[in-house]
């Protein structure tokens, strides 16, 4: 019963802990509307690459203890790593092309999806249940209704193709940032320590990521503001976001630790509206609703897909 406890007291911490994450994670969006004038590539680079940078020198000897582990898996390293540089990248310019709630929702609503894919594939595969599947539907379907919201407000064809990049890579960002996570999870699962597991990825990931502010950067530091969105979005939602993230990936497997960062839109959605000032047809609200409904189906399903 103590054992029991116990292992339900540690789920709820690194349930908070991932909830937390998701809540610094929502402002990122509503934070660099402040920026325009910067590239949202250099944006992610940055944002990602100096919170990368400061959790691999945080975590330096956790990282040396355990890699021995680490480098006897090299592709997997290289794909958590690649997978993590593109994800800042898909992201930022999703919500730059598709708005802050359409690209954050589409990026973060798509990551359960994938992680399911991912561990059909990879992972201890198993029947996808009907209520898994009813989820789906709805959210894709939520999905599409919120993109065909957004275009009957465009002003043109050049806008509507803008907005469907957007899609696109709001998808790309799903993908990515379900892949990190997952070989993170690999790589605990194999007696990693979390901080190796997310230092390592993170260190790697920012040397492909910085580098490009070579050819992207112009504007990072060309006003006091412009400062101050990068310098908040690398150390509050990606280094003290991620520190948490890490601590709870340690107690939560990927596929629900993808689910609970599914409160980012919520909070994304709400600044958008309320800061940003961004508006959503009905049509988008029923969509934002349908993709709620597949989330709250997928909550409450019973099991986890992976171990």
């Amino acid at each position: 019963m103590r054992a029991a406890l116990l292992s339900m007291d540690t789920m709820l911490q690194g349930s908070l802990a991932i909830l937390f994450s998701s809540v610094l994670w929502g402002t990122t969006g509503t934070v660099a509307s402040f920026a325009p004038q910067v590239s949202p590539l250099a944006v992610g680079a940055f944002a990602m690459g100096v919170a990368g940078l400061l959790l691999g020198v945080m975590y330096r000897n956790a990282i040396k203890s355990d890699w021995y582990v680490l480098k006897n898996s090299p592709l997997l390293l290289a794909v958590g790593a690649v997978s993590l540089a593109i994800y800042p990248l898909a992201f930022y310019s999703s919500m730059r092309m598709a708005g802050v709630a359409v690209g954050t929702v589409i990026s973060i609503a798509s990551a359960p999806f994938f992680a399911v894919l991912i561990e059909q594939i990879f992972g201890r595969k198993q029947t996808l249940s009907t209520r898994w599947l009813i989820s789906a539907v709805a959210g894709t379907a939520g999905i599409i209704m919120l993109t065909l919201a957004e275009t009957a407000h465009s002003k043109g064809a050049a806008e509507n193709d803008q907005l469907i990049l957007g899609v696109i890579l709001g998808l790309v960002a799903g993908l990515t940032y379900t892949l990190y996570a997952w070989v993170a999870k690999q790589f605990i699962n194999q007696g990693v320590e979390s901080k190796s597991a997310m230092g390592a990825i993170f260190l790697l990931g920012a040397c492909i990521l910085l580098p490009s502010l070579y050819f992207t950067g112009n504007n990072l530091f060309s006003t006091m503001e412009n400062t101050l969105v990068v310098t908040y979005m690398a150390l509050v939602p990606m280094f003290l976001g991620y520190v948490a993230f890490g601590f709870g990936l340690k107690f939560v497997n990927a596929s629900k630790a993808t689910l609970l960062t599914l409160f980012e839109p919520v909070v994304a959605a709400v600044l958008a509206i309320v800061v940003v000032g961004e508006l959503i047809s009905p049509i988008g609200w029923l969509g934002m609703a349908l993709i709620s409904v597949c989330l709250l189906l997928q909550a409450s399903e019973k099991g986890e897909t992976a171990q």
